[in-house]
């Protein structure tokens, strides 16, 4: 009987993909593919093709690894580049959205599936809510609060000092809690908002 491997530390990953490793760069994709699809998914939300972003991130990530020097903190490496491609995904969003808004001002609303309408109809408003946020208050938001990130480990995702991340949270803390107590639909799935 073959015996597996052991498993391959992170910077041995590194140094593998790095040196041009086909299986090393497999890996990469095996062990970090779920987090990233996953941080994509809560931060872009329903809307949109997460794929594509998460190719680019990992394209992203090929690029600059020869340039990564903490190989002990790959997992942080791997969510502050996915930050960065969502960050640049909700600014191109926004954009859009300035610029195609209906005479009214108003934007149509994205298709709903037939599955559970009412839980699909929360979630489409809650992530109107998260639309109101900035690109980096959004991410801040996702990243502590749906994928359950410390706050140093949100800022240096974001690439920014504590104090930063913490006035981003609370500015997105407040938004969302003050929309959610104007929505009693959105209070029944997500609670009532009590501050951390």
């Amino acid at each position: 009987m073959l015996s597996k491997p052991p498993p391959i530390d992170d910077p041995a990953l590194v140094a593998g993909v790095v040196a041009g490793q086909r299986d090393a760069a497999d890996e990469l994709w095996r062990r970090y593919g779920p987090r990233v699809r996953r941080l994509l998914r809560r931060t872009l939300g329903p809307n949109g093709d997460v794929e594509d972003f998460v190719q680019e991130t990992f394209i992203r990530l090929f690029g600059c690894l020869h340039t990564f020097e903490n190989r002990q903190a790959l997992a942080a490496f791997v969510t502050s580049v996915t930050s960065h491609v969502a960050r640049a995904e909700l600014k191109k969003r926004r954009v859009r959205r300035w610029v195609m808004l209906a005479p009214d001002r108003s934007q149509p609303d994205a298709p709903v599936l037939p599955t559970d309408p009412a839980a699909r109809q929360a979630l489409a408003r809650f992530y109107r809510i998260l639309d109101r946020l900035s690109a980096e208050e959004r991410t801040a938001f996702v990243l502590r609060h749906m994928e359950g990130l410390d706050l140093v480990g949100v800022a240096d995702a974001l690439g920014r000092s504590l104090a930063t991340t913490k006035r981003r949270l609370n500015t997105a803390w407040r938004v969302v809690v003050e929309a959610v107590e104007r929505d009693p639909s959105l209070r029944e799935y997500l609670g009532e908002p009590t501050r951390e």
